[in-house]
């Protein structure tokens, strides 16, 4: 259906015949010459119709911000003076040749260029158009990319990606536990783990002496600044390493994750401080220690 994404039409394609499929970002009408700013999660790409092509100029005059098209067009330099040099399809435009619109819109209850601030109530309940505003699609893409580089650098360093059990037996832990009740044997409930504690203890004395998941926990008390009910978390076990071993394993993944997702270079080995040391200058914390 679609030949490239929209923020991926560049000058390598110029002369060539594409087609993008994407949401309508901006609607412009310049006196007889519609501009589509045609948008997908790659980016922007600007869309030019005018009266010669009167079928899609047709349904060009119809469209609105949000309307979800497929459009064929002929990519070519943007006229001197109108480069955009921010953009990565700054330098081009389309010449919109066939229009399809593939779903209308009503106008969206959020803004989504991002410009005007939403409350958070607003953002939750139409999530799925939040999702469209730059500022919230980057923070999902940016999770993703932590977690594809957390999964590379612990299957470099020879950890196995183990997926461990979701419904289980409730045990002891910091927190209450969720819990779900069973449809085939009537008053038992299983437990959502609050961590895979134990099932990562059995691998290892399975053998299997390099794990890691990243894995959702689960935990029934009240929201806290430093707690939510479920969260997401790299878990790690290992066999045969001494502290100094694991220590210095998870700092290289920390350094070299801050370098590579957000050009930060941390020091080549983090301040440690003893227990005796952290007790006297900070204390114990009640609500931890018991």
């Amino acid at each position: 259906m679609r030949s490239h994404y929209c923020g991926q039409v560049t000058e390598a394609q110029l002369d060539q015949e594409v087609e993008v499929c994407g949401w309508v970002h901006r609607r412009r009408d310049h006196g007889g010459v519609i501009f589509l700013d045609m948008r997908d999660l790659k980016g922007i790409v600007q869309v030019v119709f005018d009266p010669d092509t009167v079928e899609a100029f047709g349904l060009a005059e119809r469209v609105r911000s949000e309307y979800v098209l497929r459009v064929r067009g002929l990519v070519r330099p943007r006229p001197e003076g109108t480069v955009n040099s921010d953009m990565n399809t700054g330098a081009i435009e389309m010449l919109g040749l066939e229009l399809e619109i593939l779903n209308a819109a009503e106008t969206p209850p959020i803004p989504v260029d991002g410009v005007i601030e939403v409350n958070e109530e607003t953002k939750l309940r139409y999530r799925y158009i939040d999702l469209r505003r730059p500022d919230s699609a980057e923070r999902l893409l940016f999770r993703s990319r932590v977690s594809s580089y957390l999964r590379r650098y612990m299957d470099d360093n020879e950890f196995n990606e183990i997926e461990t059990p979701m419904l289980t037996r409730a045990t002891p832990e910091g927190a209450r536990d969720y819990v779900v009740p069973s449809r085939t044997h009537d008053g038992s409930f299983f437990a959502l783990p609050q961590s895979p504690q134990l099932f990562k203890q059995l691998l290892m004395i399975s053998g299997f002496d390099r794990y890691y998941q990243i894995v959702r926990c689960f935990r029934d008390e009240d929201l806290r600044a430093d707690r939510q009910p479920e969260f997401t978390q790299l878990d790690v076990e290992t066999s045969f390493m001494d502290e100094d071993g694991i220590m210095g394993l998870m700092e290289e993944m920390v350094r070299g994750l801050f370098a590579e997702l957000i050009d930060v270079a941390l020091p080549d080995q983090f301040p440690r401080m003893t227990w005796a040391e952290c007790m006297f200058r900070y204390g114990s914390d009640p609500m931890s220690a018991t």
